[in-house]
């Protein structure tokens, strides 16, 4: 569903502030995969999704969704094919919208726009069901203005935004660290309903190990621009915070000295 063939993105090239971002990176995820992506600061991770969402174009390699190769298209021609949801809770939503206006523009990106009511009477029950599962009370909210939600509510809107079209690839980037760690659980425990039920394609980057040990099927760890650990099945099963920061020194050679990956575990 994503390939990811030895991508290149360089910053500032020539410049004294030139920074190597991706160096070669190279993956591929099968339909239905859900791959958690860990890595300390500067480690290519949010790189690596802008890269997939066509934030900026790469230097090198090709980026293929279901077999489609889009490394030349931009950011708004490959927002058919995917969903995002960013750290800040703010970036998903329309803060002077209410809940089912927010919902609605998500439901029909990609339509024809014409002269209709904004959002039917059948939408609003659909949308009602959907925000039922997330146990919130926001289906009983549908007309409140976004901006007055919390940031987990918040968060929960903008993670049914992103998939209520079934995106064929779902990137998650670090879309639970602005949030407390009862709030970040919740929103996690909704990611894993939302991808499972709907067996989506998804990449979620995390500083939390623990987090990217016990959702998905798949773990990356990433360092220095590169891919460095690639873990499935039941050895990803097996996995815990100490077994992965040993693996981190055997490839790397060092220590993890990350403090933000080692304080959040």
């Amino acid at each position: 569903m994503l390939e990811i063939k030895d991508v290149y993105k360089t910053f500032n090239p020539g410049t004294i502030n030139e920074k190597m971002a991706l160096k070669g990176v190279t993956l591929k995820l099968e339909d239905g995969d859900f791959c958690t992506v860990i890595g300390g600061n500067g480690a290519g991770k949010s790189t690596m999704l802008n890269s997939i969402a066509g934030t900026w174009p790469v230097d090198n390699g090709m980026i293929l969704i279901d077999g489609q190769d889009v490394s030349g298209l931009p950011e708004h021609k490959r927002a058919p094919f995917l969903g995002r949801v960013f750290q800040d809770p703010r970036m998903g939503t329309v803060a002077d919208m209410g809940i089912d206006e927010n919902l609605a523009i998500a439901a029909r990106r990609g339509k024809r726009r014409g002269l209709a009511w904004g959002v039917t009477k059948a939408e609003r029950e659909k949308y009602k069901e959907l925000l039922r599962q997330f146990d919130l009370g926001l289906e009983d909210r549908m007309t409140a203005k976004v901006g007055l939600l919390s940031g987990g509510q918040r968060q929960a809107i903008t993670l049914l935004m992103a998939t209520i079209k079934q995106p064929r690839v779902l990137l998650l980037d670090e879309h639970t660290a602005a949030l407390d760690p009862k709030t970040a659980a919740k929103v996690l425990e909704l990611s894993d309903k939302i991808i499972s039920d709907n067996k989506l394609t998804a990449l979620m980057v995390t500083h939390n190990m623990n987090d990217a040990i016990t959702h998905g099927n798949r773990l990356i760890m990433m360092n220095d621009g590169k891919i460095i650990l690639n873990i499935s099945g039941e050895e990803k099963k097996k996995l815990t915070v100490q077994t992965l920061l040993q693996k981190f020194k055997e490839v790397s050679g060092s220590n993890l000295s990350n403090d933000r990956m080692l304080l959040e575990n």
